[in-house]
């Protein structure tokens, strides 16, 4: 580990570079980027409006939507913005204090995400396997109460990162490369142990996410084996059916944290670049991707998506 050169002044200000070895490309590689946060913020912004003022979608399930619609929009907006000002206008300066509040509403928010898609599969499993007691076991006050503790989860574990960041001395260079500030990719620059700051975000990492995850798999076979075990195809296919959009969105969460993963781990000699556009289909995919699979497998919420869309058709 580096040790600390109390002698260099510390950096108060850094650089975010985009995406190294493709900045002739910059203005092209932008378009994906604008388009997919586009069709984020107007896709789970309509998603929150339906469910918030449509009293037939005022249930679990869509309760529990609505709070990753939200995530989606926080998630999205905290990194994409800053990425098209690099691509577009070369604005890559950021402050430390800038990048740590960035790096805290991306952690806090892609676990506040894993608490909420853990709480979607339980109320498919309850909604599966113990129907009769769904609107008991899944009260409204229930509802708000998983709400807080997701909230509280993942702003309580994140908050560390915070102070973690704010004590290592940057002596080193201020050139990021990346569209974002990540936790580690930061302390990397620090030039001061970062022991602590490897093993907190680990274990962050571990008894979050990947807990989550493990309480994912076992809920769903617990449904899968309840759904098989029902008499007619029909109901097998309509109890599968209701799970279908769940499993996509689970789906579009996990597997490109888990191919990020792989490549950093494995892929020693892919160039950095594809490291950085793996990152940010981390930060891309799910908030685009998520209210579009909602409002295709959904049909409650693909009726009332065409039906305020015609109303705001008449009114123009």
């Amino acid at each position: 580990m580096a040790t600390p050169n109390h002698t260099s002044p510390s950096h108060s200000l850094f650089i975010l570079l985009g995406i190294p070895g493709l900045e002739d490309q910059h203005t092209w590689i932008s378009l994906p980027f604008f388009l997919s946060y586009l069709v984020a913020v107007l896709g789970n912004s309509l998603l929150v409006f339906i469910i918030m003022t449509e009293r037939s979608l005022h249930e679990p399930m869509y309760f529990f939507l609505c709070m990753l619609g939200v995530a989606d929009l926080i998630l999205s907006t905290t990194t994409v913005p800053k990425a098209l000002a690099i691509f577009w206008f070369h604005a890559g300066e950021i402050s430390l204090d800038g990048c740590v509040t960035q790096i805290f509403f991306i952690h806090a928010t892609f676990i506040a995400e894993s608490g909420i898609l853990l709480a979607m599969a339980f109320d498919r499993y309850v909604a599966i396997c113990d129907p009769l007691r769904y609107t008991t076991v899944l009260s409204q006050a229930v509802i708000i109460r998983v709400g807080l503790a997701v909230v509280l989860r993942s702003f309580s574990v994140i908050l560390p990162d915070v102070f973690l960041v704010k004590r290592l001395p940057f002596c080193h260079s201020n050139v990021l490369p990346h569209t974002y500030c990540e936790h580690m990719a930061v302390a990397k620059f620090a030039c001061a142990d970062i022991r602590v700051n490897v093993w907190y975000g680990l274990s962050v990492l571990l008894s979050t996410v990947v807990v989550d995850a493990l309480l994912i798999l076992v809920s769903y076979i617990f449904i899968l084996n309840a759904v098989f075990r029902l008499p007619s195809p029909g109901a097998r296919q309509k109890a599968l059916g209701t799970c279908g959009s769940h499993l996509g969105v689970i789906s579009m969460f996990y597997l490109p944290g888990i191919f990020t993963i792989i490549a950093q781990r494995f892929g020693h000699q892919v160039p950095p670049y594809i490291h950085i556009l793996l990152a940010n289909v981390c930060m891309l995919a799910p908030p685009m991707l998520n209210p579009i699979i909602y409002g295709v497998k959904t049909r409650q919420i693909r009726e009332c998506v065409v039906s305020t869309l015609s109303s705001l058709w008449k009114l123009c």
